[in-house]
């Protein structure tokens, strides 16, 4: 077993579950290492590892830039993946049960990438994110096709305080006819937020109910911050 699927494993899912279904996303312990976050950040000058480069501003999506990989991914982001999937698959199949939804996420990434090759959904989503003094990001979903598997994961690269000020993540939680509900997340090097891709359930009175979510990220006051996305469904 890797590094990566060793840490994840170690991980107490049951607390992430909770934290999921009452706050709406979950925060893990430092789980990459100083050296681990060094060369994701390093991997970014690296043209030849990405299939495709946004530059925030000309879409209006913010200010700043990210660059997806394209296969094969490096080992540490493959390994978050099919691991990360491993132990989230059941969480996403709770939630579509929760909300009425008779189909199940499949047990593995494997299986899982290949129901969204079905849809015509077979480039790579994982990708880094660079802000400079300045950038933030826009509220927004992440989704490439018709298939999204419910959950994501951002890992967090860069020393808060050292390298960067500012830049917290931000989570929006909307349900209709009620205000919005917003969280904002200052997490350390090396940790993991997971969050909802395009909603959740939230428990109501009556019934569980589906709030809509979306991410983002606040302006970066100084430095430098770079963030890993770890995506589980792939783009057309």
């Amino acid at each position: 077993m890797s590094a990566i699927a060793e840490r994840l494993r170690g991980l107490d899912w049951r607390a992430i579950d909770q934290s999921l279904w009452e706050r709406g996303y979950a925060c893990t312990e430092p789980l990459l290492s100083d050296a681990e976050c060094a060369e994701m950040i390093a991997v970014y000058a690296d043209d030849r590892r990405f299939r495709k480069h946004i530059v925030m501003e000309r879409l209006r999506f913010g200010i700043g830039e990210y660059k997806y990989f394209r296969d094969p991914l490096p080992a540490l982001v493959r390994e978050l993946r099919v691991h990360g999937y491993r132990h989230l698959a059941p969480i996403a199949n709770r939630w579509r049960e929760a909300l009425g939804d008779a189909k199940r996420f499949p047990a593995t990434w494997r299986e899982f990438r290949a129901e969204c090759a079905a849809r015509g959904q077979t480039q790579p989503t994982p990708l880094i994110l660079r802000y400079e003094a300045g950038g933030y990001n826009r509220l927004h979903q992440d989704l490439y096709g018709d298939l999204a598997f419910p959950l994501q994961m951002t890992c967090f690269l860069s020393r808060r305080g050292v390298d960067f000020e500012g830049g917290e993540f931000l989570l929006l939680e909307s349900e209709p006819r009620a205000q919005s509900r917003g969280e904002v997340i200052a997490a350390e090097r090396g940790q993991i937020v997971i969050f909802p891709t395009r909603e959740r359930p939230v428990r109501g009175k009556l019934r569980m109910r589906r709030a809509r979510m979306r991410h983002g990220l606040a302006r970066v006051e100084s430095g430098s911050r770079y963030a890993l996305g770890i995506i589980f469904h792939d783009a057309r």
